[in-house]
């Protein structure tokens, strides 16, 4: 889920960075900015931080047990030649 906040600060910003002639119709820019903004992102194929640390967690003991066997494989594979 997005955080509604991030989209609210980065519109204000941006609407706060346009020139002074526009501040005028700065409410309206900063609601077309945020709408703009969350449909950008929206598109892209984003993960939150917490998924993202999950799958790592994930990757790394797949890793540790795919080094594992193929250790065991190496193993085995020593007895068979001297057998």
């Amino acid at each position: 889920m997005r955080d509604p906040k991030f989209f609210d600060d980065l519109s204000r910003k941006l609407a706060d960075s346009l020139p002074s002639g526009v501040q005028a119709l700065r409410d309206d820019v900063e609601h077309n900015l945020r709408s703009a903004l969350e449909t950008a992102l929206a598109k892209l194929d984003l993960v939150t931080r917490e998924e993202f640390e999950v799958q790592r967690a994930v990757l790394l003991r797949t890793r540790e047990r795919l080094e594992a066997m193929e250790k065991r494989i190496a193993e085995l594979e020593a007895e068979r030649a001297e057998g």
